[in-house]
């Protein structure tokens, strides 16, 4: 089952996303390899772009996946060739302290694939999988546990954002924050992880949520997903925020950012008492400060949540339920589809739309 394929890879930090042909190796046992039909772009694949999030070069970005199963190697159960999956970048072990604590998004081996080679260049150089899952390329190699079984008739497109931004979104709201009915919902930020906590703030009934981006064109997308208020940001935002709930602030502020700023702003725009979760993946080097005094004072919680506080085995089934019901709506984060050779374009885009799903031709 060897065989070259096309895939974006980036060779240098800040350098560009180019399509090249990689060796992909034999199925080992436990090994699954996939056909790719979509991989969402998600601020993540920038973060290792720029360094923001370490990984080792050369790699193929790409990690918000959906496809068919090609072939499995020795003691796979479960998976078939031609059954439909979407990649998890963070697999649980189900065996280290975290797994056993009932936290699998924190997983002691969910990284391990980042760090291992898994196939080679042209020149016969090892490149690597990003966040373990090689999305944008035609096809990968990856454990077992990285695959979640999708139903049949689950447009493949729609169900590569399960894989991160509705997770994480969704997740956050559910999971993390564990949002309930009639609470007020503040939402910084509307690309693909913002826009899904929109919609997740939708599900929990929180009432009523606001929406803020910088970028006026989505607000009616906002809107449509369940945002009562779209916002922009400008001097006096969390006055704005606090004059819209009775002046107390909000229950529950989500950063799906990943700024200091944003982050600071979250906090400042939430009732004492109530709780500001931070989503977004920013920087080492951007700090957020706060006063010893207001700590204290205002009672607030500053959490942070990682992969929407997911286990996919188990939420993923949710959301598809969501779905089904038409509770969900997945066709609506899909911004634009382009081939994988504009991936580098897409990554430039970030910050304009929902969210651009690379979509891989039938071979």
């Amino acid at each position: 089952m060897a065989g070259a394929v096309p895939a974006a890879v980036l060779r240098e930090i800040g350098g560009t996303l180019r399509v090249e042909e990689i060796t992909l190796p034999e199925l080992g046992p436990g090994q699954v390899r996939v056909r790719l039909a979509a991989a969402g772009v998600c601020h993540s694949d920038l973060s290792l772009a720029n360094g923001t999030m370490t990984q080792p070069l050369p790699v193929v970005l790409g990690h918000e996946g959906a496809g068919r199963v090609m072939a499995v190697g020795d003691g796979v159960t479960g998976l078939a060739p031609g059954d439909p999956v979407v990649l998890n970048w963070a697999p649980a072990c189900r065996e280290c302290w975290w797994c056993k604590a009932g936290e699998p998004w924190l997983c002691a081996r969910a990284t391990a694939a980042w760090q291992r080679p898994y196939g080679h260049l042209a020149d016969g150089t090892a490149v690597y999988p990003g966040l373990g899952t090689a999305a944008f390329a035609a096809e990968t190699v990856v454990g077992a546990h990285a695959c979640v079984p999708l139903p049949a008739d689950l447009p493949l497109t729609e169900a590569a954002l399960l894989g991160c931004a509705v997770l994480t979104g969704v997740g956050a709201v559910r999971n993390a924050a564990r949002v309930r009915p009639g609470e007020s919902v503040v939402v910084i930020g509307l690309g693909g992880v913002g826009l899904a906590a929109v919609q997740g703030a939708r599900l929990a009934g929180a009432d009523p949520i606001i929406a803020i981006d910088p970028v006026e064109s989505k607000a009616g997308l906002a809107r449509r997903l369940g945002a009562s208020q779209v916002l922009t940001p400008g001097p006096g935002l969390s006055r704005r925020v606090r004059e819209l709930l009775d002046g107390r602030g909000a229950d529950h502020a989500f950063e799906c950012v990943g700024r200091a700023d944003t982050i600071r702003a979250a906090w400042s725009m939430t009732r004492r008492g109530g709780r500001a979760t931070v989503v977004g993946l920013g920087p080492v080097t951007d700090q957020v400060s706060f006063n010893a005094l207001e700590l204290a004072h205002f009672a607030r919680t500053l959490a942070g949540c990682f992969y929407g506080n997911s286990d996919p085995a188990v939420d993923i089934p949710r959301l598809l339920d969501d779905y089904r019901a038409g509770r969900l709506d997945l066709a609506a984060l899909v911004t634009e589809e382009v081939p994988l050779a504009e991936a580098g374009a897409a990554l430039e885009r970030l910050g304009t739309g929902a969210r651009s799903v690379i979509v891989f031709p039938e071979r």
